[in-house]
């Protein structure tokens, strides 16, 4: 399924209460049905209903379900309308984490340049600028689960991926299983800088 990134969508309301009155009245007026109406099937009075529509009160779940069904929908429906918070982080250039991984050592630098823990995608991306300035130390291979995107800043490198060697230049990328074997085999060209992005399920 391709999806477009470009693509918009109808505006979300970021307060609960707000949200679920506009979708409460727009499936009330969808069915021509009036206040009273809706009222009469839920047992709320008028003066209740009108609150709950314009997102003064917070109705419990047992007044959500009743609305739900007198509306005829899924309790969900009454909360399509809502926008969740979504992680965004801002990194500044130079001002990424430095941080140890397995077979960092002197001349190599990993730069973490943000990270979102639990969302709703089901995926964590974690984005790394790497810095090796020292010909004469290598990684060993890598493997691990996910999907893994390299991009080619400056200098010059055979990459390893299983059993090929790719020749990666500045504005080269890679993308690959990272379940298989993987790393810089030969350094052509120092200082090499590239942006590492590994993609991988979620812990549930």
């Amino acid at each position: 399924m391709k999806q477009n990134p470009h693509a918009l969508r109808e505006h979300r309301e970021k307060n609960l209460e707000v949200a679920i009155g506009r979708q409460v009245r727009e499936l009330r007026k969808r069915q021509r049905m009036t206040g009273a109406d809706l009222a009469g099937k839920t047992g709320l009075s008028v003066g209740m209903l009108s609150k709950i529509e314009n997102g003064v009160i917070s109705p419990s779940l047992n007044t959500i379900s009743a609305l739900a069904n007198a509306l005829g929908v899924p309790i969900v429906q009454l909360f399509a309308g809502y926008e969740e918070v979504r992680g965004c982080m801002h990194v500044k250039a130079g001002q990424g984490a430095e941080i140890e991984r397995e077979g960092t050592r002197a001349g190599h630098q990993y730069n973490l340049l943000g990270h979102i823990g639990s969302n709703n995608s089901g995926v964590v991306v974690e984005p790394y600028l790497l810095t090796l300035t020292d010909e004469s130390d290598r990684f060993p291979t890598f493997q691990h689960e996910g999907i893994e995107m390299l991009y080619i800043l400056d200098g010059r490198v055979n990459y390893r991926h299983g059993d090929k060697l790719y020749l990666l230049e500045p504005g080269d990328s890679l993308l690959f299983d990272a379940d298989a074997p993987h790393g810089p085999e030969e350094i052509v060209e120092l200082p090499l800088r590239y942006l590492s992005i590994i993609t991988y399920p979620q812990a549930s």
